[in-house]
């Protein structure tokens, strides 16, 4: 652990604990690895902007795993973004992408609504964790019904980890300049905190609203049941702004002394994470050789060669069908 004040660096994870709240988390933010995601792809604003919350959201899980898996974040909807997809290698490795509709976007950028709820529409957002082959899949998944990646992140926690967690996201674009260009660059950060007491008893949340009550009888408030310290540690958590997620100039370690510097905040050992993608031309090779020999004969293009786009990073491969025809044993 270090003392708070020690300057944070982009594109890192940064765990505290405020003991005397009983809480735990992590800030992220995230700065030339989310830019090039992006920018790579040259995703309109809108868009851009969900695809960096949930980078952002999956840095804070898939960060907190404890060994050599991978986290992912996968939304399928009937939104204008019908797709996101966002892989954490841990310890460190991010790559992610978004499938549009850019006319239904354009129709929706006239009509004014644009927000996370809207674009994303309604469906599932699953989050898996993959462990390797020597282990079980982890998967949780949680609707998705014209809400934001924030409620579906605390919706996930109360149903599959029944951990009381509260999640900030945000992203915007912010003047950098560097040793290569100077200009505006994407940006995102994130705050999670949780209530991880000593006694289960204390951490159990409410139930959900049972419905229509009987004439007479009130429907007791959720809060009521609420741990204080886990009320007051929302109430804080709740007091981020987004520009305090987002600025390059300030660190996330002022961020939580700003939030937490009555009840105490300890930070931990930070983690850097950068942009990075799997995609490899042994991986292609070893993807085209899973189709039966008809199938790639059918991906034959005109210049007699199998042409692969990764859709993560772009990159464009061209195989020749001879390279398949010696299968490794």
């Amino acid at each position: 652990m270090r003392d708070v004040g020690v300057r944070t660096e982009d594109d890192r994870v940064l765990p505290f604990a405020v003991e005397g709240l009983d809480v735990r988390g992590r800030v992220v933010k995230l700065g030339p690895a989310l830019d090039r995601i992006l920018r790579r792809h040259a995703y309109p604003p809108p868009v851009a902007r969900v695809l960096g919350e949930a980078t952002a959201l999956t840095a804070l899980l898939g960060s907190a795993l404890k060994f050599n898996g991978r986290f992912q974040l996968q939304t399928r909807t009937d939104g204008v973004i019908d797709m996101l997809v966002v892989d954490f290698d841990a310890p460190d490795r991010l790559r992610a992408c978004a499938r549009f509709d850019a006319e239904r976007l354009a129709a929706m950028a006239e009509a004014g609504t644009l927000t996370t709820g809207d674009l994303l529409g309604h469906g599932h957002l699953a989050l898996t964790v993959d462990q390797g082959a020597e282990m079980s899949r982890y998967q949780g998944v949680v609707a998705l019904e014209g809400n934001d990646l924030e409620a579906a992140a605390h919706q996930y926690f109360l149903q599959s980890e029944q951990i009381p967690t509260r999640v900030r996201l945000a992203v915007g674009e912010a003047f950098t300049s560097d040793n290569d260009a100077s200009g505006m660059r994407y940006r995102a950060g994130g705050l999670m905190v949780q209530f991880l007491p000593h006694s289960a008893e204390r951490q159990r949340q409410a139930d959900l609203p049972p419905g229509d009550a009987p004439e007479g009888h009130d429907i007791a408030d959720a809060d009521a049941f609420e741990d204080d310290a886990w009320v007051e540690a929302k109430l804080l958590a709740d007091t981020t702004e987004d520009h305090e997620l987002i600025d390059p100039t300030l660190q996330s370690e002022r961020l939580l002394l700003r939030l937490f510097h009555e009840r105490g905040v300890r930070v931990f050992e930070g983690q850097s994470v950068h942009e990075e993608c799997r995609c490899s031309r042994p991986r292609i090779l070893a993807t085209l050789r899973s189709f039966s020999q008809q199938d790639r004969d059918d991906m034959v293009g005109d210049d007699g060669c199998i042409g692969i786009t990764c859709e993560f990073c772009s990159r464009h491969y061209e195989v020749e069908p001879a390279e398949l025809a010696d299968e490794p044993v």
